[in-house]
């Protein structure tokens, strides 16, 4: 099956759904494809709330590794790192309200796109990583966002513990996912039951609650992009060019 960000309007909810044979990672124009998606719904009057999810047994691998090893100069390295910046700052500007689905495991920016929605609710075979540090570079872009929601202390154990999975327990008991349930099955039921529930809510209420919520963030639409252009860099030295080179082998 091909790669793909579709979406589709189920009542009053846009669903916006994402998929690539590569454990859901994202190459860059897939990251564009979402951020036009998620534009698309919020200027849709008849949309209320967004629920964001993916096919497959992995929610999100995070940014596509050809992509990542084929930078060869720091544009390219800051465009590249500005793809989930664009992702993260589209999640935080639009109006409407943010659900993640996360039936399983996420890596690197896919851990920014959780902690970018709203609420979150995942399966226990959800576990996350962030490896940025065991190549050489790190997870700059997408710390503003987990930090907000899980704490400086666990996104500094998150971070440093680089080469090891945290499981979907310790993301719930961090914050990350404001529910937790044993079986897809079980995160669909709950899911459904969770985002109708929402979005029968009064919509301006809703749109004012999100401002609340992601109050002092303005400064992230130049914040993330100083983050890319770091990991734009860091991408670029004889370690990372190591390290990315042992990976590939």
């Amino acid at each position: 099956m091909e790669a793909f960000v579709k979406t589709e309007l189920k009542h009053n909810i846009g669903c916006i759904t994402f998929f690539h044979p590569a454990g859901n990672s994202f190459p860059g124009a897939q990251l564009q494809k979402l951020v036009e998606a998620i534009e698309t719904l919020d200027q849709n009057e008849a949309v209320t709330l967004i629920l964001l999810q993916s096919e497959g047994n992995s929610f999100c691998a995070g940014a596509s590794f050809d992509e990542l090893v084929a930078i060869e100069d720091l544009e390219a390295g800051k465009k590249f790192f500005s793809g989930f910046a664009n992702v993260i700052n589209a999640m935080r500007s639009c109006s409407k309200l943010i659900v993640a689905k996360v039936q399983g495991k996420a890596v690197g920016g896919g851990v920014g796109i959780v902690a970018a929605a709203d609420y979150a609710l995942a399966t226990t075979k959800a576990d996350i990583k962030l490896s940025e540090l065991t190549i050489g570079i790190g997870p700059f872009v997408i710390e503003p966002a987990v930090s907000r929601k899980i704490g400086a202390t666990a996104m500094a154990e998150l971070t440093l513990d680089a080469s090891n999975w945290k499981t979907a327990q310790w993301a719930f008991e961090k914050g990350l996912y404001a529910q937790l349930v044993a079986t897809p099955e079980a995160l669909d039921e709950c899911t459904e039951a969770f985002t109708m529930q929402l979005a029968s809510y009064h919509p301006e209420a809703l749109k004012e609650m999100k401002k609340v919520l992601w109050q002092n963030t303005d400064h992230w639409s130049s914040l993330l992009y100083e983050r890319a252009a770091i990991s734009g860099s860091l991408v670029l030295s004889d370690f990372t060019k190591n390290a990315l080179a042992k990976f590939k082998k």
